[in-house]
């Protein structure tokens, strides 16, 4: 178990490192790392304190900590990438409503000039 604890801290420290250099580098917008973060938190925090986990895991009905952990890792990372499903969709909406607004806009615009090929 120490062994699958060990490679858990290794990971989530890996992450925050991967998020923290990503917002530095303007890869990742801040509001959109909080989850990230927040998420390898609280796997650091699991993987480092082997009571807590064991408490969570039978708090859980599972008698295996392990499986526990990687039973709430995917689960935490799953809320993740919903918040960021969310995230994109309403990006693609505010995005076709943008397109139709200066589609709308071009349009009032060749229609205030008229035609463009006629002059001459």
């Amino acid at each position: 178990m120490q062994e699958l604890l060990d490679f858990t801290t290794g990971i989530s420290v890996a992450v925050m490192l991967a998020v923290l250099f990503s917002i530095r580098r303007q890869h990742i917008r801040v509001e959109y790392s909080v989850s990230w973060f927040g998420a390898a938190a609280a796997l650091l925090l699991l993987s480092r304190w082997p009571a807590g986990l064991q408490a969570l895991s039978s708090w859980l009905g599972i008698g295996d900590p392990p499986l526990a952990l990687v039973m709430i890792v995917g689960c935490l990372f799953l809320v993740v990438l919903f918040r960021l499903s969310v995230i994109i969709s309403d990006l693609k909406d505010a995005n076709i409503a943008l397109t139709q607004r200066v589609a709308i806009l071009e349009y009032r615009l060749e229609s205030a000039h008229g035609p463009q090929g006629t002059q001459g």
